[in-house]
């Protein structure tokens, strides 16, 4: 199991707990609110037993007890209204009317939609008449209200630290992760950097001492080499200024590179403008990144196939886009493909595409992806750069 996949997986644990403990959290939430929700419905209905017992009290009764239980009431709204719908009285309950009559109307809309949620309770006054009722609705109050929602808004800014804590996390360990790969890549261009000047002398001697050696030439194109890879590793975690370069003649090098080493069944194919495409950039490094998309297309279509590289140039950028007719991309690792240790190969260390994406988006403020891959039909990668 690659690297990338524990990780994956290891999010993945941490978002299904963090989903169980949400849930877990709003269940129990919910619970306690009916619970105070049932208590304030028992509280109403004490209330407006109250409420009867004052509208038909008598000299004989004790309205002392009957006054309290109405009084004390002074947290839950209430609208009374008559059997015609009408406002009674109202309690607790916040108006913005200018007018009396502006309240007495708002005050019946919020006792209409209170009726119509079920959250009245009916007070028969006098059985012989048949409008001889009231009606108590009742709305949840404040604090009731606010031990709803707070559930909520609590999971709101927990969840929001913890996007911002695992963002955090990620951007650290990337930017650690990079020091890595810097640290490395001018490690090796130091360490190239001796036996490539003592290839270079040898190279020079030999030259004096057998002039007309045909391998000697070569001998110099793959010290060279050495050379320019070991530049090209210096130049990883600084930034490279970039100055105006043929893209063009970047293309034909890595075409002339590959041809020279790769077998005679996989074919180059050249569609390029008849013009030079000049864009501002670090040659060496680009042609790096070219190379490496090249490379990649060998190994997908297994050293048989067609190689694709398209160039064109519109009003403000330059596209290129290199097509293997290899194996694909399975759907599930297009979202990996440019992370750093991450491939599908039995060797190699994953580094290719992250360093390319590196170059492309971070030295030339250009982007990179995948147009288009068929698993069984070959990849196209796409390069966009601004002139």
């Amino acid at each position: 199991m690659q690297w990338t996949d524990r990780i994956r997986h290891v999010k993945i644990i941490l978002v299904v707990a963090a989903v169980v403990i949400a849930v877990a959290s709003l269940v129990v939430s919910n619970s306690l609110v009916r619970e105070l929700a049932h208590e304030e419905r028992n509280k109403m209905e004490i209330w407006a037993e109250a409420m009867r017992s004052l509208s038909t009290a008598d000299e004989t009764t004790d309205l002392n007890l009957v006054l309290k239980v109405i009084n004390e009431n002074n947290t839950i709204p209430v609208i009374v209204t008559g059997a015609d719908g009408e406002v009674q009285i109202y309690r607790n309950v916040k108006l913005n009317g200018a007018t009396l009559t502006d309240s007495l109307n708002q005050a019946k809309a919020i006792s209409n939609r209170l009726l119509d949620e079920g959250r009245a309770i009916k007070i028969v006054m006098d059985e012989s008449v048949p409008d001889g009722y009231i009606n108590v609705c009742y709305d949840d109050s404040v604090m009731l209200k606010r031990l709803a929602a707070y559930p909520y808004i609590q999971l709101g800014v927990v969840m929001l630290f913890v996007v911002v804590a695992i963002f955090a996390l990620l951007t650290s360990k990337r930017a650690e992760q990079n020091k890595v790969w810097v640290g490395l890549s001018k490690e090796t261009a130091h360490q190239l950097g001796t036996p490539i000047s003592s290839l270079m002398a040898w190279v020079e001697i030999l030259k004096e001492t057998h002039p007309d050696d045909t391998l000697i030439p070569e001998m110099n194109k793959d010290v060279k080499r050495l050379e320019l890879i070991a530049d090209r590793f210096s130049k990883i975690g600084s930034l490279p200024e970039p100055v105006p370069a043929s893209l063009t003649d970047v293309m034909q090098h890595v075409i002339e590179y590959m041809d020279r080493r790769t077998s005679k069944k996989v074919e180059f194919i050249k569609d390029f403008p008849e013009k030079d495409t000049i864009v501002r950039m670090n040659a060496s490094l680009f042609e790096w990144v070219i190379e490496n998309l090249c490379k990649n297309a060998v190994d997908a279509m297994e050293g048989s196939g067609t190689i694709t590289l398209h160039l064109e140039e519109t009003a403000d950028k330059a596209i290129i886009e290199v097509s293997d007719t290899g194996k694909g991309i399975r759907k599930k690792d297009l979202q990996n493909i440019f992370r750093p240790g991450f491939t599908t190969k039995k060797r190699g260390w994953g580094l290719g595409l992250s360093l390319a994406k590196r170059i492309v988006e971070e030295y030339h403020k250009g982007r990179i992806y995948v147009k288009s891959s068929e698993p069984g039909r070959g990849t196209t990668f796409r390069i966009e750069l601004r002139k």
